[in-house]
């Protein structure tokens, strides 16, 4: 029977609170005379906390105005962020919205073209590994950026992440158009006595993860340095050595092994930019676009990158297009040229296969009209 193959529920429509466009998504049934109790069902998002910590308190109030006033169904949370409360009506959005504000001290979330709720990780109040503070960025910029937030301007949604490190706790470089990841630019710390402990069985890999089943020794060789993407380590004289210029910084070898390598003392950031799930196009990773920044608040030098790409976007992306694609669209060198950021090694991933840097003429010395004769006289085979 088609009927049964067919949803009820109608997504959109004018509904929100009074002045925001964003935060609430309109939920409709067409058959509201049927089914009167579900005419309306709207979801609010709800701004969380950085870091998603909670004092029972608050979840119990929040929970009490959901019951009082909505559904109280809850979502928390959400596949990228926010709290999510299910199904209330047009009338009491305002109400929800006053007490969420004025008792619970809480703001809407994102919804529509605009920026979404900004997400981070635990950042430096739990993990011995973050190289920034995800929890203050993610809280400043936030508060900057309340009118891109709540009043859709952008052509489609923009995503900002905050990862304390390159384990991607929050998975920033997968979903977001602008990934923030700690990271470091000096050497990774080593203590050879406790790389030896681990070689002997005396400390387990991996914090002890793995517990549960009997894999055999630890193999440092099999399971570390034959793992490692640009084969930057090895074994000498018994003692790991690592050629730092040549690493990725892809944590493996810190979560395998974290009673004995720590990430460098020099920290800063990579911004990595154009990461969506399917839209338009396919699924896209995030490409580095600054390998390396040193910031702190109020975060002047990474806001200037993040209005540059929003220029740009909002002047030529396309109704629905997000990031990622027009940086397909238009290319990578065009990205460049638009934040300012100079061309570097580290943006190529795969050298002499899909270059992206095209030469202009004023660029080059004596342009593209050249003497053959004068260049092979300079140039013989």
């Amino acid at each position: 029977n088609v009927e049964f193959a067919l949803t009820h529920w109608k997504h959109g429509g004018i509904v929100g609170v009074l002045g925001y466009g964003g935060g609430v998504i309109g939920r409709h049934c067409d058959h509201p005379q049927s089914f009167p109790g579900v005419a309306h069902f709207h979801t609010m998002r709800v701004n969380q906390p950085a870091g998603k910590y909670y004092h029972t308190d608050y979840l119990r109030q929040l929970c009490d105005l959901w019951d009082f006033r909505g559904s109280g169904i809850t979502n928390m949370h959400g596949s990228t962020g926010d709290i999510i409360l299910l199904g209330t009506h047009t009338p009491l959005l305002e109400e929800v919205f006053y007490e969420l504000t004025h008792n619970l001290e809480t703001d809407l979330g994102g919804s529509g073209s605009n920026l979404r709720t900004p997400a981070a990780c635990l950042g430096m109040s739990r993990c011995e590994w973050a190289c920034l503070d995800t929890q203050e960025m993610c809280y400043q910029l936030t508060m900057e950026y309340q009118d891109e937030l709540h009043r859709p301007a952008f052509p489609y949604k923009f995503k900002f992440k905050f990862d304390g490190c390159p384990n991607c706790c929050v998975a920033s470089i997968a979903r977001a158009d602008l990934a923030f990841v700690g990271t470091w630019c000096d050497e990774i710390r080593i203590d050879q006595d406790a790389v030896a402990a681990y070689v002997g069985g005396e400390l387990k890999p991996n914090g002890g993860a793995h517990a549960g089943k009997d894999w055999g020794p630890f193999d440092i060789q099999k399971e570390v340095i034959d793992l490692c993407p640009t084969q930057c380590m090895s074994m000498e004289g018994g003692k790991l050595v690592i050629n730092d210029k040549e690493c990725y910084r892809c944590m493996h070898r810190i979560s395998v092994m974290p009673r004995a390598l720590r990430p460098g003392k020099d920290t800063g950031l990579s911004i990595l930019a154009g990461a969506k799930a399917p839209i338009l196009d396919g699924a896209q990773m995030g490409t580095l676009l600054v390998p390396f920044m040193r910031t702190e608040p109020p975060y002047d030098n990474v806001r200037e990158v993040i209005e540059n790409v929003w220029d740009w976007w909002m002047e030529e992306g396309k109704n629905r297009e997000r990031l990622g694609e027009l940086m397909k669209r238009q290319g990578f060198q065009k990205l460049l040229e638009v934040t300012g950021i100079k061309p570097d090694p580290r943006h190529v991933s795969e050298p002499r296969h899909s270059p992206y840097i095209f030469w202009k003429e004023e660029e080059v010395p004596g342009g593209f009209e050249r003497d053959i004769e004068d260049y092979r006289s300079r140039h013989p085979k």
